[in-house]
């Protein structure tokens, strides 16, 4: 089991374990983190699962696919560090990753 961080805009930190291998998305939604939505269940159609991924993470990430890209444009608080949840893939390098979240999803 590796573990995920999730804290939200207000500062609240949720641990989760998931597996390798499992979406960032999927082990936010399987444990209740508040503020990951999952509209759409990780298809990369939604950006309902918006994170914001900082150094260390960040550099420890697969380049960004363009849909990923697209669909990052209708976020409403895009930053240079904003990643879709269901397209993070857990690995054992990112065993204990951080990632926050924004204020609201839609």
């Amino acid at each position: 089991m590796s573990q995920v961080h999730f804290i939200s805009f207000d500062g609240i930190r949720r641990s989760v374990e998931t597996q390798i291998g499992e979406n960032l998305m999927r082990a936010a939604t399987d444990n209740a983190v508040p503020g990951i939505d999952g509209d759409c269940g990780g298809q990369c159609a939604c950006a309902t699962c918006h994170v914001f991924v900082s150094s260390p993470w960040a550099e420890r990430l697969p380049i960004m696919r363009a849909n990923e890209n697209d669909i990052l444009e209708f976020t409403n608080e895009r930053r240079e560090s904003s990643r879709l949840a269901c397209q993070i893939v857990m690995t054992a390098e990112l065993d204990g990753i951080e990632v926050h979240m924004p204020e609201g999803q839609h």
